[in-house]
């Protein structure tokens, strides 16, 4: 793991970042203790359509509009009377 200073951060962010990006782990130092850690964001997990497919087959709740008919039926905007 790399270790940077604050001002080399400062001076360097653009191509710290570019490293951190492809992978690499760069922990920034202030006074010479770390202080934090620049890490690469994971990637999102994209789905298909076909991959959740699954979870949409079968038949509909049948307490569903029961349970509609508790919410109230009346929307209204909550900003309207302030």
């Amino acid at each position: 793991m790399t270790e940077v200073g604050l001002r080399e951060l400062r001076q360097n962010a653009s191509e710290l970042l570019r490293r951190v990006e492809a992978g690499e782990e760069v922990t920034i130092t202030v006074a010479g203790r770390p202080s934090a850690r620049l890490v690469p964001v994971a990637p999102r997990a994209w789905r298909s359509y076909d991959d959740i497919a699954g979870l949409f087959v079968g038949p509909a709740d049948p307490d569903w509009p029961g349970d509609r008919d508790l919410v109230d039926g009346d929307l209204r905007d909550p900003w309207q009377d302030a």
